[in-house]
């Protein structure tokens, strides 16, 4: 049984930190797992990836994930491998029409990790959007409500679908050690409360209203960014302007993140929308306070351990990080039903499942 993953590049996001954690165990279990990216630049989670040895990485190059001759390059692969499993757009439509124009009969597996995407909302490409599903024998979504909306979305048969919930490594999050606050930066002293946010500046993120809600907080509430993209520029002009330079360190992408959540005093996930927020996830673990938005993919994630707030409410927001700074006992209280709540989300059981579904697929 041969399988690869195939995904546009190991940049920041969500997906691409799963691939990364996942690939290892597969080979764990004895599964020959590889990946193919659209696109190769060695982003941190790609050199991390090489450095394991655990799998064999093909690459398209290093241009555009959205360049077309993609689908030439990616038939000699379909017909290498038994399963192709992949995940986001573009990848999603290329390997369609590879499949379809070289008549290979690889078992296509798409992973949803979202609600909602920019396709749906547009009448002419959500048609061509849902004739691509047609295509995949079995949709991996990550969590109940993704299946829900996708599903409908699609119009496609209920067996066509499964839903197999993202995990964490929670070994490595709960092994890992805490830095003093001062060995992140100088300037930072004990008295301080550290605030962090672990995501892609995207339109699907929301930083800018962690950023304003430091205006309704004291100067020792300092807020740390990890991650990069497109609008990391633009919050960082916000910075500029609300004269925040001093309370908020951009730390781009990070490799020692385990770490970092120990470290804070709180962590922050404002966000517009989610398939299934590992990052929230991983806050939780790490024994620290969560406040995340309450928004489609978050809020049955976060409602009743962490806290959820008004999405883009930045004066709600710091409502509640200034009663967690506040009251000690609420304080512990949060990371107690925190920690609770990840319990049964170790990776582990997701690898079984994977794997359970490529053997029911091959046979």
């Amino acid at each position: 049984m041969k399988i690869v993953q195939i995904i546009g590049n190991m940049g920041s996001g969500g997906a691409e930190k799963l691939l990364l954690d996942l690939l290892p165990l597969y080979r764990k279990k004895g599964i020959e797992v590889d990946l193919l990216v659209l696109n190769d630049t060695e982003y941190p989670f790609m050199k991390a990836l090489k450095e394991t040895a655990c799998c064999t990485i093909h690459s398209l190059g290093s241009g555009s994930i959205y360049n077309p001759i993609h689908v030439l390059r990616l038939i000699p692969f379909l017909r290498k491998y038994d399963i192709v499993q992949v995940h986001l757009f573009p990848a999603q439509y290329w390997v369609v029409i590879a499949k379809i124009i070289s008549f290979s009969r690889t078992k296509l597996i798409l992973t949803e990790h979202n609600t909602t995407s920019p396709r749906m909302k547009n009448y002419f490409i959500s048609k061509i959007d849902k004739f691509m599903y047609r295509f995949y024998d079995k949709v991996v979504c990550v969590k109940e409500d993704v299946y829900q909306i996708i599903q409908e979305y699609t119009g496609q048969l209920k067996s066509k679908f499964v839903v197999i919930e993202n995990g964490i490594d929670l070994e490595k999050i709960y092994s890992a050690v805490l830095y003093s606050k001062k060995s992140i930066s100088k300037s930072f002293g004990s008295e301080d409360i550290l605030l962090i946010q672990v995501a892609r500046f995207n339109k699907q993120k929301d930083q800018e209203t962690v950023v304003r809600a430091l205006e309704y907080l004291p100067d020792n509430v300092k807020l740390l960014l990890v991650g990069d993209g497109d609008l990391k520029r633009k919050c960082e002009d916000l910075v500029q302007e609300l004269k925040l330079s001093e309370r908020v360190l951009f730390l781009g992408l990070r490799m020692d993140v385990p770490q970092l959540l120990k470290t804070v005093d709180i962590s922050i996930l404002s966000t517009n929308h989610e398939g299934f927020p590992l990052a929230a996830l991983e806050a939780m673990a790490a024994g620290k306070p969560l406040i995340a938005s309450d928004v489609p993919g978050v809020s049955d994630v976060v409602k009743g351990a962490g806290i959820l707030f008004e999405k883009g409410n930045a004066k709600e927001l710091a409502r509640h990080i200034d009663k967690l700074i506040n009251n000690p006992e609420y304080y512990q209280e949060i990371i107690s039903s925190c920690k609770e709540r990840v319990k049964k989300s170790d990776i582990q059981s997701m690898v079984d499942k994977q794997i359970l579904l490529y053997k029911s697929l091959v046979q």
